[in-house]
């Protein structure tokens, strides 16, 4: 007799070479596809409309017409959650992968688009068009139509991550203290700017600004998916190209170049990747926090830092993350809607503090 599947498993991780946990990532992929496989299907069914989990799948086998759904639930689950879903997932895996890539980049786990002012940077691009797109930016909006807001929101993201490498990295040793101060004064500086282009804003603006900054998927439309969405995919298929140099760089720079990495290709092709993750992400979500560093310092525990597997493995759940978050934050105070940046900060933001303690036994890793 055959012996279980689990034992099987767990024998070939108990039996891989020490350090090796190839086996153990491919699991955790398979596992976490899955994960985001359900908590899909769960995010559709939840909502104040009184559709379930089986009507959902029946109405999508059967073509909805022996009346499981009602023409009201139908249109909810096409026109409001699947975009909601879909939104979701391309932001939550935008935003865990680009976590990911700026620790891997900066070699700290305490690296996050958020954190070191990137996300900071995409929103003022994406607060100057709101503000602005109807006068002294209106060419811009003109020019570039529907992907004007992803755009601005991208330079931004861009040009910060950009002045944040050059600030924190010298004779090719990138800095954690300057990194981290660097960033707190990039996201202020940002901050201020913002505040001024928001004191300058109307009455509507102004209105959604601040439902903007804190962080929402409630504003999902397919419009909106076609405008973010390939800037998100374009980003997130570069990164699987970067695997092999951030395994390298987290040797040190002079160690990669020796095997033969292009360092400052990988350099360039890692900031693009997540100024434009970053900037498309925010840009239609707004500020929604925390999900770049828990979820790649979670992985890296379970599976280790190859970047091979923690970049997609990052990806899956991040959206998981992210679509379980705003199904907290749709169902908590329903009817009404708890903004999701909220949700992820209360969770977040305890377990960047243990990160914190954590690396104080783990400074010389």
């Amino acid at each position: 007799m055959s012996q279980p599947v689990e034992m099987t498993l767990f024998r070939r991780f108990a039996d891989a070479p020490e350090g090796d946990r190839s086996a153990r990532a491919r699991f955790v992929l398979v596992l976490l596809a899955l994960l985001l496989g359900v908590i899909t299907v769960f995010g559709i069914a939840t909502g104040a409309s009184d559709a379930s989990v089986s009507g959902v799948i029946e109405s999508w086998f059967y073509g909805g017409t022996d009346g499981v759904l009602s023409e009201r639930d139908r249109l909810i689950i096409h026109e409001i959650r699947l975009p909601r879903i879909a939104l979701g997932i391309l932001v939550g895996a935008a935003l865990a992968v680009s976590g990911a890539v700026m620790q891997g980049l900066f070699r700290n786990p305490l690296a996050d688009p958020g954190i070191v002012g990137v996300a900071g940077g995409a929103g003022l691009g994406a607060i100057s068009i709101i503000v602005l797109g109807s006068t002294l930016l209106s060419p811009l909006v003109v020019l570039s139509g529907l992907y004007a807001l992803p755009l601005a929101a991208f330079c931004g993201g861009l040009l910060t991550t950009l002045i944040l490498y050059r600030v924190a990295t010298r004779r090719g040793q990138t800095s954690i203290a300057t990194m981290l101060l660097a960033g707190i004064a990039l996201a202020a500086f940002a901050g201020a700017l913002s505040g001024v282009l928001i004191y300058l804003a109307d009455d509507r603006q102004l209105r959604d600004l601040t439902f903007w900054q804190l962080g929402s998927l409630g504003g999902a439309t397919w419009v909106k998916i076609l405008a973010a969405g390939p800037i998100i995919v374009a980003a997130l298929a570069l990164t699987p190209l970067l695997s092999r140099g951030l395994n390298a760089l987290a040797l040190g720079e002079a160690s990669a170049r020796h095997l033969g990495v292009p360092v400052q290709r990988v350099k360039v092709l890692a900031v693009l990747a997540v100024a434009g993750a970053t900037g498309a992400s925010v840009a239609f979500t707004g500020g929604i926090g925390f999900i770049g560093i828990v979820v790649p310092h979670l992985l890296r525990l379970i599976i280790g830092p190859d970047h091979r597997y923690l970049l997609p493995a990052s990806a899956l759940l991040g959206a998981s993350l992210l679509l379980l978050a705003d199904a907290v934050s749709r169902t908590i105070v329903a009817p009404a809607e708890l903004p999701i940046g909220i949700v992820t900060a209360v969770f977040g933001a305890p377990f960047f503090l243990w990160v914190l303690l954590r690396r104080r036994g783990i400074l010389d890793l």
